[in-house]
């Protein structure tokens, strides 16, 4: 009998279901010769134990290659390979910098839309470049495809040279394309320098209404410079008078003033200052955040928010993987607007 714990493995630093992990393992080793067609699988229990897993998973794992026909059962003998000839699924190396609201949106958008003709193994380098580094020189040539949202905190100019590393046929880019990475390659992005400076400038009757703006960009961020770029050009355009913060902790929110907010903790921190000064948002105070999320809708009567459609991100993002192709496609960033401003 075959040795699975060779072949089968769980990696509890990707973010793909354990059951998921499962069935990528087995389909991976019939692909490369190491599991064959007849060969009996490992109990529910034995398998399990040696994987420190709920039985649950294994359960859920020989169910789902049962269901597309790759393994089958026979009460009393238990699960086995049944069928080695199938047409195998797209493999898929999905980076992200960091977990958040819009990032799941991508998520689900992208695993929709390739439902079972790929198969997913995803993980979050925390923004940080020599972990990003470390997955792709262990796991790169495992793929078919590597689909990577480019943002790093640490040594972001280096960034190029490990991607360029990625074969050109294999790299998908969402969200940033990256300067220095050259050749025929799929994206999925934002031009962050115009599409802040557009949706500002949508919004410009009701900016005009304060009098000056202030956006919040916190230090050693991921968020591209671009941004402070579009953001500068606006307020420059549209003569408006601006300041850019770092920390609002240092600072007092000023009366008649519009304030742009990237992250959530600055969008909360922000709000927490009003309510300490007994500022009215609207009245007193105008906030715009970046990047829609479900929660902005209801805060103090929904805040206003510019925001790249991550739902068309990742559903485009998956297009590209299910037609091998190399577009590069510039996702759409909208304005909604509502009562904070």
């Amino acid at each position: 009998m075959k040795n699975f714990l060779k072949i089968l493995t769980i990696d509890e630093y990707s973010l793909t279901p354990y059951y998921r992990q499962l069935c990528n393992s087995i389909l991976q080793g019939i692909d490369e010769k190491l599991i064959s067609e007849n060969d009996t699988l490992p109990s529910i229990n034995d398998l399990s134990i040696a994987l420190d897993i709920s039985r649950n998973i294994v359960t859920k794992a020989y169910s789902t290659l049962k269901k597309s026909g790759v393994v089958n059962s026979v009460p009393g003998k238990g699960y086995f390979i049944a069928n080695v000839n199938l047409d195998r699924p797209v493999k898929v190396l999905l980076l992200f910098n960091k977990l958040s609201s819009h990032k799941k949106t991508i998520y689900d958008a992208f695993a929709e839309e390739l439902g079972d003709k790929a198969s997913i193994d995803f993980y979050i380098y925390n923004s940080s470049f020599n972990f990003f580094k470390k997955i792709l020189s262990e796991k790169q040539d495992k793929y078919d495809k590597v689909v990577i949202i480019p943002h790093f905190i640490d040594k972001r100019d280096n960034a190029w040279e490990v991607i360029n590393q990625i074969p050109k046929d294999k790299l998908i880019l969402l969200g940033k394309l990256v300067e220095g990475v050259d050749g025929d390659f799929g994206a999925v992005y934002e031009d962050f320098e115009n599409d802040i400076f557009n949706a500002l400038a949508q919004l410009i009757t009701k900016i005009k209404r304060y009098n000056s703006c202030t956006i919040v960009f916190p230090k050693n961020s991921y968020f591209p410079t671009d941004i402070l770029i579009g953001f500068l050009n606006f307020c420059k355009q549209y003569n408006c008078d601006y300041d850019i913060v770092s920390d609002l902790s240092k600072e007092k929110i000023l009366k008649d003033s519009l304030y742009i907010t990237l992250t959530e903790d600055d969008l909360i921190a922000l709000i927490n200052l009003l309510l300490h000064q007994n500022l009215k948002l609207n009245e007193d105070v105008g906030i715009i955040s970046y990047n829609e999320t479900p929660l902005k809708k209801f805060i103090l009567n929904g805040i206003t928010t510019i925001s790249t459609d991550f739902e068309f991100m990742g559903k485009h993002a998956a297009q590209l993987v299910l037609n091998n192709s190399r577009a590069r496609i510039k996702v759409p960033f909208n304005s909604i607007i509502r009562d904070s401003i």
